[in-house]
């Protein structure tokens, strides 16, 4: 797998195209999966480098995804960024307690998300 390769569990076909895009357009691999037990099972087998994650989804949502990768002692340090429309105070906090390495509320800006991913993979964001 490449090292630039991206995990992205999202269930909103057109949130994905747009990450797709703006990662791809900056030689990312965007790897999709379309719910949280897919998602989840893909973590494990493909152990990517970054794990985009929607919070809200189908079949297992992602909160608990991002506490069983943190408790698997072999999938523990993978990063997983929220990237969720929950943009209430406090859930930035709510999601870094339950393990989320990173938050990111959507519509996702580009600049942003282009930021903390190539933070990720160039050290900065302790990847």
């Amino acid at each position: 797998m490449s090292n630039k390769t991206v995990l992205y569990i999202e269930d909103n076909f057109h949130n994905r195209r747009i990450v797709r895009k703006i990662l791809g357009s900056r030689g990312y691999k965007v790897i999709e999966a379309e719910d949280g037990i897919s998602g989840f099972n893909m973590i494990g087998h493909l152990r990517p480098p970054l794990v985009l994650l929607d919070i809200a989804l189908p079949g297992m949502d992602g909160l608990e995804i991002v506490q069983r990768v943190k408790a698997d002692e072999e999938l523990r340090l993978t990063p997983v960024i929220a990237l969720t429309a929950s943009a209430m105070r406090g859930d930035r906090e709510r999601f870094l307690e339950a393990g989320c390495d990173d938050y990111l509320s959507k519509p996702v800006r580009a600049l942003e998300l282009i930021e903390l991913v190539d933070g990720y993979f160039n050290g900065v964001n302790g990847g």
